[in-house]
């Protein structure tokens, strides 16, 4: 019989944290009986305390006493054959709205077929090579378009505001059970990165093939079937009608050609607020000096993850923060059309690059574009994204080469008469973006900057870099959906997903709402 098992929050210092029999002396402790009635402990939960000089470590165990721990069960999915003649639901996208969304409708007996425009993980890895060497877009494969979506070649950070009861847990769960690093069960912070990821998504294809559901890629989505106010299917690129029960719309916050199609077919979309700027870098050794207290010159304890941060504030009512803070990182080209620049930041499962960067970012509320509104309509949002894109293409001088300028130089308005090394590996080049940017948007992120350098001293110092432009952080477009049924209000059989959709901001939230949708779709299909 195993032994009773006590949950124990503890704190220990840096240097002893790892070490079992500190982790069993001060789980007795806590508990009040003698060490040699310790079982075993189990980790479940690890954060670190930075905030002061002597770092510590918060650790939540489970303590079994007077015998050993039950072992841990390892985290599986599985599901029964689909029953015959099983309803069909298509998933447009297979990001991580549209995987989990395919992993739930298989719970519920309804099979899914994924429709993604661009490659499996395995063919979408060659195309980033032309993209990255020579400044070429592959406009359907390429970092944001193909198998896992955005996040599966961008950094793969799990971090949710949500809480890690219920679904959060199993969305992390059915991670670990696809070959996610264990770590991320128990890290406060769990990351898997891009280096990992890939793999973690090709187990997951697995497993809705074996399951009986269907994952088809280059195929993308250009009409919807509708008869009577409902979707009866799609129409894909290569004149093929597929028809389902239902529709799950996951496709992401970067196809713009689908808001496109919805607006063409009148279907009711809403502007919402998102956000714009750069990509700032640091050295991460100076993250790590400010965050972790360093004395000048001493090298990051060997226990200790590269730092992180997070920076916000309010300025005339609009947001600055930074945004996908990436440790020990990469910046990487983002751009899914030829005729633009963006960036976004990356880490790999070691985080171990010389470099750290976020997005700094200001927000932009519909009412900021009513020029652009004017001939946009509802897709004012999405044009402003793009005319700060080609501004970037333009000023980078070419290819995927970056627009630049030291922090100091942004602040004072000037363009930088040299530049900092940078992870960016298409290039950078000097540019004014103080004037690239609109007035309004370069007037908060001065302030911001200011600010956040007295908050972090050196953080707006001449070696942090600024490079445009950040412009992917969310869909500037919401695709409503009813609140009972969560169908979109004007079209039956339409379930709105993901980020694409307006729903989500990352991994985790959009997995929860893929399977919170899908769970929706299979009963709309019945």
């Amino acid at each position: 019989m195993p032994a009773p098992i006590h949950t124990v929050d503890i704190v220990l210092p840096l240097e002893k944290s790892a070490e079992d029999a500190a982790r069993r002396e001060a789980a007795a402790a806590i508990l009040g009986v003698p060490v040699s009635r310790i079982g075993g402990v189990t980790l479940r939960k690890h954060s670190i305390d930075a905030r002061h000089k002597s770092i510590k470590v918060q650790l939540r165990l489970d303590v079994a006493l007077d015998g050993p721990p039950a072992p841990d069960i390892t985290p599986h999915w599985s599901v029964p054959p689909l029953p015959s003649g099983a309803r069909t639901v298509i998933i447009v996208g297979c990001g991580p709205a549209g995987m989990f969304a395919a992993l739930r409708c298989l719970e519920n007996g309804v099979k899914p077929i994924v429709l993604e425009r661009g490659k499996d993980a395995s063919a979408r890895r060659f195309d980033l090579a032309p993209l990255l060497r020579e400044g070429r877009v592959i406009e359907e494969s390429n970092y944001c378009f193909g198998e896992g979506g955005a996040g599966t070649f961008s950094d793969g950070k799990l971090y949710t505001r949500a809480t890690k009861r219920g679904p959060v847990a199993r969305i992390y769960e059915i991670l670990v059970a696809h070959g996610a690093p264990p770590r991320i069960l128990t890290d406060a912070h769990p990351h898997i990165g891009s280096n990992l990821l890939p793999n973690v998504i090709q187990a997951i294809r697995t497993s809705i093939l074996n399951a009986g559901g269907e994952v088809r890629f280059l195929t993308k989505v250009v009409d919807l079937l509708i008869e009577n106010q409902h979707i009866r299917g799609v129409v894909t690129a290569d004149g093929n009608e597929i028809h389902a029960a239902a529709v799950i719309l996951a496709s992401g916050h970067s196809a713009r050609d689908i808001y496109r199609l919805l607006e063409a077919r009148n279907v009711l979309l809403e502007p919402k607020p998102f956000a714009v700027g750069c990509r700032i870098e640091h050295p991460q050794a100076f993250i790590d000096g400010t965050q972790y207290h360093l004395d000048p010159g001493q090298p990051r304890p060997r226990l200790l993850p590269a730092a992180r941060y997070h920076l916000a504030t309010t300025i005339r009512h609009r947001g600055v923060h930074s945004f996908c803070m990436c440790p020990g990182g990469w910046i990487i080209p983002a751009a899914t059309e030829n005729d633009e620049v963006v960036v976004n930041g990356m880490s790999l499962s070691r985080r171990d690059s010389p470099f750290a960067n976020a997005g700094m970012v200001t927000t932009v509320e519909p009412a900021d574009l009513q020029p652009l509104a004017k001939e946009h309509g509802v897709l004012a949002g999405m044009a402003f994204q793009k005319l700060l894109e080609r501004a970037a293409k333009t000023a980078g001088g070419g290819g995927q080469v970056a627009p630049a300028q030291r922090v100091t130089d942004f602040l004072a308005g000037k363009i930088s008469a040299d530049l900092p090394p940078t992870s960016y590996f298409p290039g950078i080049h000097a540019a004014p973006l103080h004037d690239l940017l609109p007035p309004e948007i370069t007037r908060r992120m001065r302030e911001g900057l200011r600010l956040f350098d007295r908050r972090m001293r050196g953080y707006a110092s001449r070696e942090a870099l600024l490079l445009g432009f950040e412009t992917r952080t969310s869909s500037p477009v919401r695709i409503p959906r009813r609140d009972d049924t969560l169908e979109h209000p004007q079209l039956g059989g339409l379930f709105p997903c993901g980020e694409g959709a307006g729903y989500a901001g990352g991994i985790v939230s959009a997995a929860m709402d893929g399977m919170k949708i899908a769970a929706a779709a299979c009963a709309a299909a019945y």
